[in-house]
């Protein structure tokens, strides 16, 4: 049986620990009601209502990451369905169990005679479930209910699954059921149809916090909240995960717990490193950059971490810009939030966009590489150079003024163009390209929707006069347009994909089709088209040939525009001046569009991180 979160909260009071010696905080603070839980409320609210209402399941399904509770919430839904004082006061099932009653501790202590725990990893076979099934016929000894709890339950064989649907479908009235796991998609549908489901999220960092805050004041532990922030971040979200490395931390430290020590036990950067080093890499000072890398490794930070944390201030650079008031996370260092709010304001977002870009792919290569400090050093300068490159109007319009060099820059320490921009530049990195949308003068492909003439009157069915008008259309054009408007994709999807048109009349259609046209084709068009004119269609298939289907003709005009691109003198300055680039997505400006010297040429999404 895995070991169960820990989500006790401040009302919880602790376990004692054993005579034999030192209880872990992962155990002292368990839950033991459903007070003590921490960010699952949604899920404690559903329940405490279905016990309130008396709509109590026959089985639930527990899902989430490790150590978020799922196990721990069994325990508390086999003793809420349970709860009995020796008064006998407590009739039934109930979710508020404000002292101990007559069978918590057993339960709790998992020794329950009729609270069976089973570890599906080592119990999956089909004689394992058969013995549930034998036993769940008979009353509980001392309990109001038998409760089988089975953990990672998706590691179940198909048959021990199909051998258990019966008894979990229609079980006897003293029997329920509450499974757990962490690999949702591996049960059978079956099964999560017979059940009612909970999805335990991850608690949130400064709810991790708070709750660490709280157990150091009990364990009479001195802890800097930036320690404690670490150690939540490197949690994720898993409250068992954050007391056992409180508890690694406290013995690391003998005595207050400082980030110092956290840092050093967990191989972290200094977060306030990490934001100086985002800030060289902005600037593109690739000296700085590298100089703080190997500072940092010096004093025992992994190359990986390093990166990995770049990508997560990054990221939460990002979030500020989008979303400003996530800098008031408490989990996060003061000069974090600072700095990340000047950040936010000052990069754009293609520059954060390439950036996390790069450092994504950038981890993949230090992990796997022989040598991660100088892999890692390689990422650097690539986003570091990546700040100094000019940007692709500059690029356009030295190209138009005679195809110069693209414009120098002033450097940070005096130099030339090598260096960062001046401090009036603030952090901007220079855009580089891979990608570029066509000059004025390319056409936008059509292939996927037909025009409808200005000319051609819509018919409005459904009136109020006593009948409805004939609809005209004066080509085959208007009347794809028509199956458009009467939102019948599947007609207009075929009109365009297998039909070949050979004579188009008003009320009557002559054409051919493609040998993968739908056989009720024909038939259906026609009683469509009656029905949305008003008047009588007759629709023949030809033996002649016809016109090449509508979506061949758009086909062939957006090779034709292509050929048309590739040959401008501009795009060929442009694929010329950045060698291995290529014309991706060919749009067509607006007419009422500005138009800059040279041409006019829109800036690329963002750049792929090899570049």
């Amino acid at each position: 049986m895995s070991e169960p979160a820990n989500l006790s909260g401040p009302g919880s009071a602790p376990a004692e620990a054993p005579a034999g010696g030192y209880r872990v905080l992962a155990r002292k603070y368990r839950p033991a009601s459903f007070e003590d839980l921490i960010g699952q409320e949604a899920m404690v609210r559903t329940i405490s209502n279905a016990f309130e209402s008396g709509r109590i399941p026959q089985a639930w399904i527990l899902t989430g990451v490790r150590g978020v509770g799922k196990t721990t919430t069994a325990r508390i839904l086999a003793r809420a369905l349970n709860y009995e004082l020796p008064d006998g006061s407590i009739k039934g099932p109930t979710i508020h169990m404000p002292v101990m009653g007559v069978q918590d501790q057993a339960i709790i202590d998992s020794r329950h005679i009729d609270i069976l725990e089973m570890d599906a990893a080592s119990h999956n076979s089909v004689d394992d479930v058969r013995q549930i099934n034998d036993a769940v016929r008979y009353a509980p000894v001392s309990a109001r209910y038998k409760v089988y709890i089975l953990d990672e339950v998706h590691m179940l064989s198909g048959a021990a699954f199909n051998a258990l649907l019966k008894t979990l479908e229609e079980p006897p009235p003293h029997a329920k059921f509450i499974f757990a796991t962490t690999e949702i998609r591996k049960v059978p549908v079956t099964v999560l149809s017979r059940c009612q489901r909970f999805d335990l999220r991850r608690v949130d960092a400064a709810v991790l916090v708070e709750h660490l805050q709280k157990i150091a004041a009990k364990e009479n532990i001195k802890a800097e909240p930036a320690a404690l922030a670490l150690i939540a971040r490197a949690a994720e979200g898993s409250v068992r995960d954050a007391l056992s490395l409180f508890d690694q931390g406290i013995a690391h430290a003998a005595g207050p717990v400082r980030a110092e020590d956290v840092r050093q036990m967990l191989g972290l950067a200094d977060r306030v490193r990490i934001v100086d080093l985002f800030e060289a890499l902005m600037k593109g000072d690739i000296a700085g950059a590298l100089s703080e890398l190997r500072a940092q490794y010096d004093i025992g930070a992994d190359p990986a971490v390093v990166l990995s944390d770049l990508a997560e201030f990054t990221h939460f650079v990002t979030r500020v810009k989008v979303v400003p008031t996530v800098a008031d996370d408490v989990s996060l260092s003061e000069a974090e939030r600072v700095r990340g709010r000047a950040f936010a304001t000052q990069l754009s977002m293609r520059v954060l966009s390439r950036c996390w870009q790069m450092l994504l792919k950038g981890v993949g290569e230090v992990q796997a590489s022989g040598r991660p400090v100088a892999a890692a050093e390689m990422v650097l300068v690539r986003i570091a150079y990546a700040a100094d490159l000019p940007t692709p109007d500059e690029v356009i319009k030295s190209l138009g003024e005679g195809g110069g060099a693209a414009p120098s820059r002033p450097s940070t320490n005096g130099g030339s163009a090598s260096a960062g921009p001046t401090a009036s530049q603030s952090f901007a990195p220079r855009q580089d390209t891979q990608r570029f949308d066509a000059p004025r003068g390319a056409a936008r492909s059509s292939a996927a929707a037909s025009p409808r003439p200005s000319d051609e009157p819509v018919a409005q069915l459904g009136t109020a006069e006593p009948a409805a008008p004939t609809l005209s259309l004066g080509s085959f054009e208007a009347l794809i347009a028509l199956a458009n408007d009467k939102r019948d994709i599947t007609t207009k999807m075929a009109l365009e994909r297998d039909v070949r048109l050979v004579r188009f009349e008003d009320g009557q259609l002559e054409i051919a089709l493609q040998p993968n046209a739908p056989k009720t084709f024909v038939h259906n068009l026609q009683r469509k088209l009656t029905a949305w004119t008003g008047k009588r269609w007759v629709v023949v298939v030809s033996r002649e040939q016809g016109a090449p289907t509508m979506r061949d003709q758009a086909n062939d005009r957006q090779a034709e525009v292509r050929e048309q691109v590739m040959s401008d003198p501009l795009v060929l300055a442009v694929l010329k001046k950045f060698p291995g680039a290529t014309v991706g997505q060919i749009t067509q400006r607006g007419e009422d569009e500005g138009a800059v010297e040279g041409g006019d040429f829109a800036p690329p999404p963002d750049m792929d991180e090899e570049d």
